[in-house]
């Protein structure tokens, strides 16, 4: 296939399963065939091993600093050169809140840069096909010109690109917005509670800040960036920058990963700028969580919240897919276990089996943070103590608590608090030679951290809320030999992955923790042994490595499958090309759609200008005086072809001098005359009182639904109900449509977004528009034929024939049937008054009455003379489509658009309605 880097395999992959699966195969082959490299990439950068541990950042000011997972990351390894037969390497920008890097000043042009490795840097060492550069804040101030040059130029040896943040940004957005208002309720600590005013004042200008630091780091990727490259955008820090990225350039490939968790709809609705924030994550091709329940979440709120549409890919928009999908992290589980080899580690387990001889070991290591569950893991064992008398100087639980936000009076209390348990408890059952706690407030280097994995008989992560826990990883990769027991919080990220081999734990339970803490301590051989292989089995080959490879190349997969779709996508329309042929025809035709089309944007959920006034249908302020002009040009012939109630076109139309078609096209009429009906004589509407009790029955159950009553329809719309609760209702009430009242009827059932419509069968916009037509053209008695068509609206699916009628090479075959209408010799024209509906009793036999043959029909009859223009029958389209007397278009003069909908049969495209007026001016200033 040409232009495909892979020719290994004639067959081409056509799938997207597929395709990643011969990405997969493809990476595997080169690792094997080239197993070294990357070992020595990496050896060459990192030198030796002492670096902090992988996920938890021991050692660093805070977790914010650098979050789980990405934080970690510190440095990237020069790309090799490329070599002949090799597949070149993938341009990747990594963008994170902070680089992997600390900074010291030395003068006013040195700086000293401090590195250290961690989950995701490791993760794109080991992937020889990415050329990775890391983009972020250095984390100092650097307000001076030289100082910031001399530190670019020194962050460009280890690729790294910085963003310079002033002090006020960077307390407003990374203090403020990031740390006090975002962490807290993504991890369900909700919105600060104390000094609720201040908070509230203070709200708006730290967004503003959170806004302006992501377009800062948009800057910086623009810069930088070059066609082809991907960016990887990376947690709740840059939420705001995938729109940024799309907005200057819609072709660049954007992920966006988060590695905190994400919070069920209920806690996220509670963010003041939730849908901003949502819709700037939409904006990236690919969206990644640690979790399918994170990615759950994330889907919920955005058809909740949003009103999307979610779907098993991920969350759709007027067309555009935004996929959404779990992407569990790992570790560089090689790295610990060779570490385990090292002459240091066995020194340091030597010590401590000797120091702990005859005692089991039970660890815990963790940021002093509140959604680590310290102070729950501590109460637990306390309890395992007091109910197990036996174990009080047979066990010891090592408790390593890494300091963070040691300024924050929250982090305060909590350490106060820890220190006092761990006294009560040593206090309680410790003696003068040994204490059942061992408890440190620092960190630990790294091969102090693998040689006390090694010695562990349980591991003990009790995290209230965590979106990973890499800690559970790091102790299954030193637990070769020991093969010790692993008891995991179920709210932990890890829990999803190692939940088979580990005890899974309610943190909040201590008394389910603690019989858990008995259990593992009383663990058989045998069962230890095969929790633990499950669990290395995951760990070692669910590597850091083989995420970042599989998101990158499923972000690449997106952009393939997006770009197919768009080939199925109509074009936007072009605008300009659109009104210089219509300056230049001579007798024009535009037929508008009105809801979605003419109409006032709207809050997809109602909320801004509340259910009650959007359900009016109101004519955009804007159109009004475009309108007016291209009204009062009698070259121009505009149509509103609608499925609302004649008295709605009416108020919004009645001082226009145009054509009004109501109920898709059943009633017709000149807003100087008088209601007409287009509909068949043989039309049956028996089935109209059944169904108005089913949509009322439904109305009833389902809160915020509502049902119109029309003439020729009826239409349940649950727009504004519980989005999944109405789909449910919906699929009930299609049940109960098909098993009763319409299983004999004559009816087509019309399902929208978030309607079903029950109407006639044959009743369609594309069926009515040649009555329609015929009646205009009579109307107007045109000599001169229509040479420009412009048909506009939003339209369901079925109605969408009315794009196809008018195509000039649409073959007679093809075209959209009529309804069959016997011909009469009654030559009474009959106007249609209103029709009460107010009781439905008689309803149908009055419409039976009132539905005698068409108004056109009836001309024709009266007019049966050879010059007159004869209504269009089926028999006649083809003569109508071939370039009779009413129609003389030519494919350029033809402009059929959409209107939001991406998934059309029509010509061109219009995003909403703000590009209907742009059109509509230009045609009114035209005229």
């Amino acid at each position: 296939m040409p232009g495909n880097n892979y020719n290994c395999n004639p067959s081409t992959p056509r799938s997207r399963l597929e395709r990643l699966l011969r990405e997969r195969e493809l990476r595997r082959s080169n690792r094997v065939l080239h197993p070294t490299e990357d070992g020595n990439r990496q050896a060459e950068l990192l030198g030796n091993d002492n670096f902090l541990t992988e996920g938890e950042n021991f050692g660093l000011s805070s977790e914010e600093d650098f979050p789980e997972g990405v934080a970690a990351a510190k440095a990237f390894a020069d790309g090799c050169e490329w070599k002949e037969g090799r597949t070149p390497k993938q341009r990747l920008l990594v963008v994170a809140n902070r680089l992997p890097v600390s900074a010291v000043r030395k003068g006013e042009d040195s700086w000293q840069l401090e590195m250290s490795v961690g989950g995701l840097v490791s993760a794109l060492l080991g992937v020889k096909e990415f050329d990775a550069r890391w983009i972020g804040w250095a984390g100092v101030n650097v307000p001076d010109s030289v100082g910031q040059k001399a530190l670019t130029k020194a962050l460009a040896e280890k690729r790294c690109i910085p963003v310079f943040l002033d002090e006020e940004i960077v307390h407003q957005y990374y203090n403020g917005y990031c740390n006090n208002i975002l962490w807290p309720l993504f991890h369900y600590l909700g919105l600060p509670q104390e000094d609720r005013l201040a908070t509230t004042r203070s709200f708006q200008s730290q967004f503003d800040a959170y806004k302006k630091a992501n377009q800062m780091f948009a800057d910086v990727v623009h810069k930088h960036y070059l066609d082809g490259d991907v960016v990887w955008c990376h947690d709740y820090h840059l939420m705001f920058l995938p729109k940024c990225l799309k907005e200057h350039n819609n072709k660049m490939k954007v992920g966006w990963f988060l590695h905190t968790p994400f919070p069920s709809s209920e806690i996220h609705r509670t963010l003041p700028s939730r849908s901003e924030l949502l819709r700037s994550v939409l904006a990236a091709d690919l969206v990644g969580f640690h979790t399918y329940d994170y990615a759950r979440h994330f889907v919920s709120a955005c058809t909740r919240i949003l009103g999307l549409e979610g779907t098993p890919e991920g969350v759709e928009d007027q067309g555009k897919l935004t996929r959404v999908a779990a992407f569990p992290i790992g570790i560089d589980s090689d790295r610990f276990i060779r570490a385990l080899e090292l002459p240091q580690v066995q020194e340091h387990m030597k010590e401590l089996k000797e120091r702990f001889a005859g005692r089991k070991v039970m660890l815990g290591v963790d940021r002093l943070d509140m959604i680590k569950g310290i102070p729950q893991k501590i109460l637990a064992f306390e309890k395992f103590l007091e109910e197990n008398l036996n174990w009080r100087d047979k066990v010891v639980l090592l408790q390593i608590a890494v300091p963070t936000r040691t300024d924050v009076p929250e982090y305060q209390k909590l350490t106060s608090q820890v220190h006092e348990i761990v006294g009560r408890i040593n206090g309680r059952f410790g003696t003068l030679t040994a204490v059942p706690i061992h408890h440190l407030d620092r960190s630990l280097d790294f091969h102090a951290l693998c040689a006390l994995y090694a010695v562990t008989d349980v591991a003990l992560v009790t995290s209230l809320r965590d979106g990973m826990n890499l800690v559970s990883y790091e102790f299954v990769a030193c637990q070769a030999s020991k093969k010790g027991v692993l008891i995991l919080s179920e709210f932990a990220g890890a829990a999803q992955s190692l939940g088979a081999g580990a005890i899974l734990v309610n943190p909040w339970n201590v008394t389910e923790v603690a019989a858990s803490i008995g259990y593992a301590l009383n663990m058989p051989a045998d069962e230890r042994e095969k929790r633990h292989h499950h669990n290395f089995m995951h760990v070692t080959t669910h590597t850091s490595q083989e995420w970042a490879a599989t998101f990158v190349s499923e972000l690449n997969d997106t952009i393939v499958e997006a770009q197919l779709r768009t080939r199925q996508v109509p074009p936007l329309l072009p605008i300009q090309v659109a009104v210089d042929r219509y300056l230049q025809s001579s007798n024009r035709l535009l037929i508008l759609g009105f809801n979605a089309t003419l109409t006032e944007p709207k809050d997809t959920l109602g909320r801004r200008g509340g259910q009650i006034r959007e359900m009016e249908l109101k004519l955009h302020p804007d159109l009004k005086e475009p309108l007016k002009k291209l009204c009062d040009d009698s070259k121009t012939t505009i149509v509103v072809l609608s499925g609302s109630d004649r008295s709605v076109l009416d108020d919004n139309f009645g001082d226009y001098n145009m054509w009004l078609a109501a109920e898709n096209g059943m009633f017709l009429r000149l807003t100087m005359g008088e209601w007409m009906t287009t509909m068949p004589e043989n039309l049956n509407m028996d089935w109209v009182d059944s169904v108005k009790h089913v949509f009322e029955y439904f109305t009833e159950r389902t809160p915020r639904s509502h049902f119109e009553l029309r003439e020729t329809s009826l239409v349940w719309n649950y727009k504004y109900a519980d989005i999944e609760f109405g789909r449910l209702q919906a699929r009930d009430l299609l049940q109960h449509l098909w098993t009763g009242p319409i299983s004999n009827a004559s009816v087509d059932v019309v399902q929208g977004g978030r309607s079903v419509e029950v109407r006639a069968v044959g009743v369609t916009k594309g069926a009515a528009i040649d009555r329609i037509l015929g009646e205009i053209v009579h109307n107007k008695g045109m000599k001169a034929p229509i040479d420009y068509v412009l048909c506009i609206g939003h339209f369901l699916p079925k109605d969408e024939d009315v794009y196809t009628f008018f195509e000039p090479e649409l073959p007679s075959s093809e075209a959209p049937p009529t309804v069959p209408r016997p011909m009469a010799a009654n030559p009474a024209m009959t106007s249609v008054p209103r029709i009460s509906t107010t009781k439905s009793g008689s309803r149908a036999a009055r419409l039976k009455k009132q539905r005698s043959l068409s108004t056109l029909e009836k001309r024709a009859t009266v007019h049966g003379i050879g010059n007159a223009w004869r209504p269009t029958l089926m028999r006649d389209k083809m003569s109508l489509h071939e370039g009779s007397s009413v129609l003389d278009l030519k494919g350029d003069n033809y402009f059929s658009c959409a209107v939001g909908r991406k998934r059309s049969s029509a010509r061109y495209l219009l995003g909403s309605s703000d590009d209907i007026v742009t059109l509509l001016k230009e045609l009114a200033e035209g005229s």
